[in-house]
């Protein structure tokens, strides 16, 4: 078939792309031209591949298991679209996808840095790892030969099994491509750093990594936050993250991209940290490759809602083996070079820039440890690790990070004394403190919450200060310090939706109004909508303003599950969220009781007490040869000081509801109906349920009216965290636009704002990057 073709035309392509490479590295005899033109053409099959992949789910062609397996004929374009990276083999597409494009862009800018042949040919032999996965899991497979007992040579379903229910959202378009971006470009990193390896040349490979280290932490972040975003308005987590064992295994690569930011500042300014940085480029790259084979290996199919189904022992091994070979090949060059980095500068004082984001750096890692150890218990105890663990073992890593985000921006690269430390700071602490007092006034109730309060306050005023500083200067420079902003007050909506959010499960009788978290909510009815879901009705008020939720429930045929879509209101200070749990029809009934055997009840004064069955003549025969018969209920009634035995009987034919007959006591209007009957399957007791009729007016009838059951939450400051993502991932991307700028005005060092002082070194042949004396207005990023 002509996808499996062209999958195995790229793997062959770059294969040749990454041995051409190689050996034009290496001085021997070969053809850049060749190398170059194998890229493309491994670039022109993947593509091709995806155009026809893409064409066969807009085609409906459910030959192919993948199209059968994930589309379906009445899904809508966009969402028929979402079906590409919707399962394993599809997202392995166009995760391959998205690495041969940004490989196009790579070749270019390696090319005019003059270290292509060294970086493609490392990157060309990453890709060829997912070419790999894709002829061990095709795509492009029939569904007769994936199932050849269920379905015939060329038999052709009607129709396909459909998208799973949960990923049927307009979020699915957005977040896992971002995702897979950002998964695609941490490769890059990584061939920067195996090439300065390669090359001896320790230093150069960080300015030239800069811009891309950037871009991957944009999208990788970009990515988790949509994610989030979809789970908290959507999913209905009644969160935005849950520590989702897959949440956390896309959240590392991403704190330890975070890290390397920063480590790679400290080495282009004073020599530094060389070796840390070697070991991030490859541990983010590891921990990416680490998250496919938690996500794809079926491992954690148990333990999180995210993870795919086991794709089979080939597969499985394919991807151990793809994380070894990786682990092998990067931490050997490390290690062989490992004498060579030795540092640059001597020793740094305390108190000075470079030693609190080394302290961050690595408290920063001491958090990703944790989370590390906690996503992979499950793999070691096959039991997961409650969200309670990560939030009380971050917590005053949190804090630590928090005070250490402020004050290293008031520091100088050069050794600071404590008493002018101390000066430049008072303006943030004082303004913390104010704060503070006021948040303790307001409700604040714990002292940790208090100090994780009051840093997160501390650097979001030295950083606000930093802004406003920098943008009257120069704008370009703004991006570290608009994103540790963000980052302050992603902390502070933590603890307000967090910390301080409320939960609680309510019952909501049709029309009867309950106070619910200070809301009078009242639920006014439900109507069905499109796809047999149900779209419940929900007003909300307080202080005479009134809203209305639409919470959705329905039950999906795809896995015979209930779904639930939660809907919320958004305040200036808080979101008023509801999450629908169930349904309660209205009953309109006798007095009904459940009577265990042998077991006396109290039935409104009457002593009532459930004996035995009575099959009644033939009646065992007829319930084996599926005719009618009855069944009785032997009850024994105290009443009025006497005892009295009667049966109630119920009569039963197969594929008809069951149809009880009355039995009164002798001289009185009371009497008893079965209802139905059970056998308890751990006690082996049997049970009936009767009906008591004829019983005073207040007992005799009572009306339970429909009744929806929901999950209300309040989330005091959520917005807080929507807004510190903005903040996040707008200054990362200014920083990345001007790194770029200033690489291609330049011959590989980044400009510098005016006086600087200009120290260089020699090393290895190396030429070391300038120490700068000047504190320019960039605080880190």
């Amino acid at each position: 078939m002509a996808g499996s073709i062209l999958i195995w035309l790229g793997l062959a392509s770059l294969i040749v792309s990454a041995f051409t490479y190689y050996r034009a590295a290496t001085k021997r005899t070969t053809s850049v031209a060749l190398a170059r033109r194998s890229y493309t053409l491994a670039v022109l099959s993947v593509v091709g591949a995806s155009v026809l992949m893409m064409t066969y789910i807009l085609q409906h062609n459910f030959e192919y298991t993948y199209v059968w397996g994930y589309s379906s004929k009445d899904l809508p374009l966009h969402l028929l679209i979402t079906t590409f990276w919707a399962g394993q083999e599809g997202s392995f597409l166009f995760w391959t996808l998205c690495a041969v494009v940004i490989g196009l862009f790579l070749q270019s800018y390696t090319k005019r840095r003059k270290i292509e042949f060294e970086v493609m040919a490392i990157y060309s032999f990453l890709l060829s790892f997912l070419l790999i996965l894709m002829i061990a899991k095709p795509p492009f497979q029939y569904v007769w030969d994936a199932y050849p007992k269920e379905i015939p040579v060329g038999q052709i379903p009607q129709d396909g099994r459909g998208l799973n229910p949960l990923l049927q959202s307009i979020w699915m378009i957005t977040h896992p491509p971002v995702l897979f971006i950002g998964f695609a470009a941490m490769a890059v990193p990584f061939a920067f750093a195996l090439t300065a390896l390669w090359r001896k040349k320790y230093s150069e490979w960080i300015i030239d990594a800069l811009p891309w280290v950037l871009f991957a932490s944009i999208s990788l972040g970009a990515g988790i936050m949509l994610g989030g975003y979809w789970a908290y308005g959507v999913l209905g987590w009644g969160g935005w993250w849950g520590w989702d064992p897959v949440e956390n295994s896309s959240l590392l690569p991403w704190i330890t991209t975070i890290i390397l930011l920063h480590t790679i500042l400290v080495q282009k300014r004073t020599g530094n940290l060389a070796r840390t940085n070697f070991l991030l480029a490859i541990i983010s790259f590891v921990l990416v490759i680490y998250s496919t084979f938690l996500t794809r290996s079926g491992i954690l199919g148990s333990s999180s809602v995210h993870s795919f189904t086991d794709p089979g022992t080939f597969v499985y091994t394919l991807l151990l083996i793809w994380i070894g070979t990786i682990i092998v090949l990067s931490f050997g060059m490390l290690a062989k070079r490992w004498k060579e980095l030795t540092t640059l500068a001597g020793k740094v004082g305390l108190f000075t820039r470079e030693s609190f984001i080394s302290i961050a750096s690595i408290a920063m890692g001491m958090s990703a440890l944790i989370i590390f150890f906690g996503t992979s218990w499950p793999i070691i105890s096959n039991s997961t690790v409650e969200p309670a663990f990560y939030d009380k073992m971050n917590l005053p890593i949190a804090i630590a990070l928090a005070l250490l985000l402020g004050t290293s921006l008031l520091l100088t690269w050069k050794a600071e004394s404590l008493a002018g430390l101390f000066k430049r700071s008072s303006f943030a602490i004082g303004a913390s403190v104010l704060v503070l007092i006021v948040l303790v006034l307001s409700g604040l109730d714990s002292w940790q919450m208090g100090m994780l309060a009051v840093a997160a306050l501390f650097a979001f005023f030295v950083n606000a200060v930093k802004v406003y500083n920098v943008i009257k200067e120069d704008p370009r420079w703004a991006g570290g310090a608009i994103a540790h902003l963000g980052l302050a007050l992603l902390l502070l909506g933590i603890i307000g939706s967090g910390y301080y959010g409320q939960k609680v499960t309510a019952s909501l009788p049709l029309n009867e109004s309950k106070d619910i978290l200070g809301y009078q909510v009242t639920y006014t009815g439900a109507h069905p909508t499109d796809g047999n879901k149900w779209k419940f009705h929900v007003v909300a008020e307080r202080e005479g303003k009134a809203v209305a939720l639409t919470p959705v429930m329905f039950n999906s045929t795809y896995n015979n599950s209930i779904f639930r879509e939660p809907d919320y209101v958004s305040f200036l200070t808080k979101d008023f969220y509801i999450e629908p749990v169930s349904l309660e029809q209205s009953e309109h009934h006798d007095h009904s009781i459940e009577l265990p055997k042998g077991k006396v009840v109290d039935v409104n004064g009457m002593k009532v007490t459930f004996l035995r069955f009575d099959m009644g003549q033939h009646g065992s025969d007829a319930m084996v040869a599926g005719g009618t018969f009855s069944i009785g209920a032997v009850l024994e009634v105290q009443h009025n000081g006497k005892k009295e035995q009667i049966t109630a009987v119920t009569a039963y034919k197969d594929g008809e509801a069951p149809v009880p007959k009355p039995v009164m006591l002798k001289n009185s209007t009371i009497g008893f109906e079965m209802l139905s009957m059970r056998i308890d399957s751990e006690t082996k007791t049997a049970h009936v349920r009767i009906n008591a009729l004829g019983l005073p007016e207040q007992h005799a009838h009572e009306e339970k009216p429909e009744t929806l059951v929901v999950e209300a939450s309040l989330k005091p400051f959520i917005s807080l965290v929507w807004v510190a993502t903005i903040f996040v991932l707008g200054g990362l991307a200014l920083s990345m636009v001007r790194r770029s700028k200033d690489l291609q005005g330049g011959n590989g060092a980044t400009k510098d704002a005016p006086s600087v002082k200009v120290r260089s070194e020699k090393r290895n042949g190396d030429q070391v990057k300038p120490k700068t004396q000047r504190e320019h207005v960039e605080p880190t990023v």
